[in-house]
């Protein structure tokens, strides 16, 4: 989008998105990072200090309540009963939505556990605060349909 008489240099950040350096993107980024090394320490770091996660969205299986997990112990809980038992996550995702300090990712997360494999598809957001930590990791998606799609892998 660069010209030779700087236009692009004038666009407002909106009509200019730098794709790679989002804030959300490259929390969002750090924290699949973490997931895929299986580093909760790294993972747990990657959070503002009153971060949250709903993982799904709403009432499930890991929050009956469906208020989500904030803050380090919270959240340290939650990788423990749901990230910390499975073998392999795998994020695939086939469009990128950045708005602001957000971005939301659509596609699916296919989770290998006890050898078998389940696909949760969805739409899943990350929201950066103003000091590049993850405000929020919502993911949204059916407990439903992701149990249904359950097979040996």
């Amino acid at each position: 989008m660069a010209s030779s008489d700087g236009v692009a240099a004038q666009l407002p950040p909106y009509l200019n998105i730098d794709r790679e350096n989002n804030p959300a993107v490259v929390a969002g980024r750090r924290s699949r990072e973490a997931v895929a090394a299986r580093d909760k320490d790294a993972w747990l770091a990657n959070f503002a200090a009153d971060g949250i996660v709903e993982d799904p969205v709403g009432p499930s299986m890991f929050d009956e309540a469906g208020v989500g997990h904030r803050g380090a112990q919270a959240l340290s809980e939650f990788w423990d009963k749901t990230i910390g038992t499975t073998e392999k996550i795998d994020f695939v995702f086939d469009k990128e939505i950045i708005c602001g300090d957000e971005v939301a990712y659509i596609g699916k997360i296919v989770t290998h556990i006890a050898g078998h494999i389940t696909e949760a598809e969805g739409v899943f957001t990350y929201k950066a605060d103003a000091d590049g930590n993850l405000a929020a990791l919502r993911a949204f998606w059916e407990v439903q349909k992701t149990m249904e799609s359950l097979r040996p892998a």
